[in-house]
């Protein structure tokens, strides 16, 4: 019988917990390639690099990344995130996100999302998660992740720092942002479209590891 792997327990007690949310509270790779599929492919682009530049980003960044010249980028991007908000198929959440959240009170976690605030209450109730208290979604940040902006808006709004915050995340660009918010990030693994090199501590989901609030 394989032994169940370690256990990450982290030392330093903190005063929130900030989430990512795809890839990092919900599995939402079906729907993600689904639209993205359909996009590359009705302009002629390799669906590949659009999905992994996507990670984590927010859905107007990666179409003005890849978009063909004149086309309308506003545009775009609110028809991809309508495309996505009606498309739940195959949303799950992650290994232990529930008994998580359902552990942490209301006034000490927020969710920092790449997606819009219909997205992501969309995709939290698909996957039977509770919609937090404090959300920063795209519409809320002038520079969206690799920024720091998001995650230091939520560590203000639950009255504290993002120093003194743990992060949880996916994606390169949700772990920079998170880092340079001066906080303790670690990386989800179970819902990863490909690998890389996290550059912080990473645990396959959140029965895996271990903290303390203040």
């Amino acid at each position: 019988m394989t032994p169940p792997p370690p256990v990450l327990k982290l030392e330093r007690k903190y005063q929130a917990v900030l989430f990512d949310m795809d890839g990092t509270l919900v599995d939402s790779r079906s729907v993600v390639e689904r639209v993205w599929r359909d996009w590359a492919a009705a302009y002629g682009r390799d669906f590949r690099p659009i999905l992994t530049a996507s990670h984590g980003r927010r859905t107007i960044d990666t179409v003005r990344e890849f978009a063909i010249p004149g086309i309308d980028v506003e545009a775009e991007a609110i028809k991809l995130e309508g495309q996505e908000v009606a498309d739940v198929g195959g949303i799950i959440p992650i290994a232990g996100a529930a008994e998580l959240l359902a552990r942490l009170p209301a006034d000490r976690w927020a969710v920092v999302t790449s997606a819009s605030r219909a997205l992501a209450t969309r995709r939290l109730t698909a996957a039977g998660l509770p919609i937090p208290v404090v959300m920063v979604t795209a519409e809320n940040v002038t520079h969206g992740k690799p920024d720091p902006e998001g995650y230091n808006q939520a560590a203000r709004l639950l009255g504290t720092t993002a120093d003194q915050c743990l992060v949880f995340e996916d994606a390169p660009a949700g772990i920079e942002a998170g880092l340079r918010a001066g906080s303790d990030v670690v990386a989800i693994t179970a819902a990863r479209p490909h690998s890389f090199e996290a550059g912080c501590p990473s645990v396959l989901d959140f029965t895996e590891v271990q903290f303390e609030l203040v």
